[in-house]
């Protein structure tokens, strides 16, 4: 777990605001994560986290919006909080709103979290096939479907599905989360829970501003 405990997400202020510069700096170390899942099918969604808080991004397809980072580095006194990235580009782009701009690229990049969040917690909660108790595509699955699947048309839908039979062990998985090292895996659930306080109340945080805001899109890609 000292993947994930490297940067863990700042506690939120009592108005549920969320620091840009912060929230930037604790995302950029989730990429690895994907990594660890040992698929490159995963690729779409780390891009969605990498590509939308960096300005180049060469490792996947270019993601085509404003990239967070940027919006937030043209002015960071102006754009200190993501509530008020959105307010900013709502008064900005009128009519175009929500679908451009850093608003929509925090609207991608909150479903990768939420994948993460929904996949880490199932881990957590001690889900398993009772069948297969050493794999976890049935906690990445759950992940996808309540985070992703509804956003995905079918031909990516049936990729994923087809992925899934690559996706690590649960030891294994736990393991490349703490780096290869031996960990027991209690200990790792442990660390797991840690992390998922902040980062939870984070990406919650997120999606009650889209819906507050109606600044929600259901379009498939």
């Amino acid at each position: 777990m000292a993947l994930l405990l490297e940067q863990q997400f700042a506690p939120l202020s009592d108005t549920n605001e969320i620091d840009t510069k912060t929230f930037l700096e604790s995302v950029s170390y989730l990429p690895p994560f994907f990594d660890c899942l040992g698929s490159k099918v995963f690729a779409p969604i780390k891009a969605d986290i990498n590509g939308n808080i960096t300005v180049t991004f060469s490792e996947f397809l270019p993601i085509s919006y404003k990239k967070i980072k940027a919006v937030y580095d043209s002015d960071p006194v102006k754009y200190e909080t993501l509530q008020q990235i959105l307010l900013i580009e709502k008064s900005t782009y009128g009519s175009e709103w929500p679908k451009v701009g850093a608003t929509l690229a925090l609207m991608w990049l909150k479903r990768g979290l939420r994948f993460i969040q929904i996949l880490l917690q199932s881990l957590a909660d001690g889900e398993r096939d009772e069948n297969n108790p050493n794999l976890i595509r049935i906690n990445i699955t759950k992940a996808y479907d309540q985070a992703l699947k509804r956003y995905h048309g079918w031909i990516v839908q049936k990729v994923f599905k087809a992925a899934l039979f690559a996706a690590p062990c649960r030891s294994d998985f736990l393991k490349a989360l703490s780096k290869d090292q031996e960990v027991a895996e209690e200990d790792c659930l442990a660390k797991i829970r840690q992390f998922l306080i902040n980062f939870t109340a984070t990406v919650d945080a997120i999606y009650e501003m889209y819906s507050a805001m109606n600044a929600e899109l259901d379009y498939l890609v």
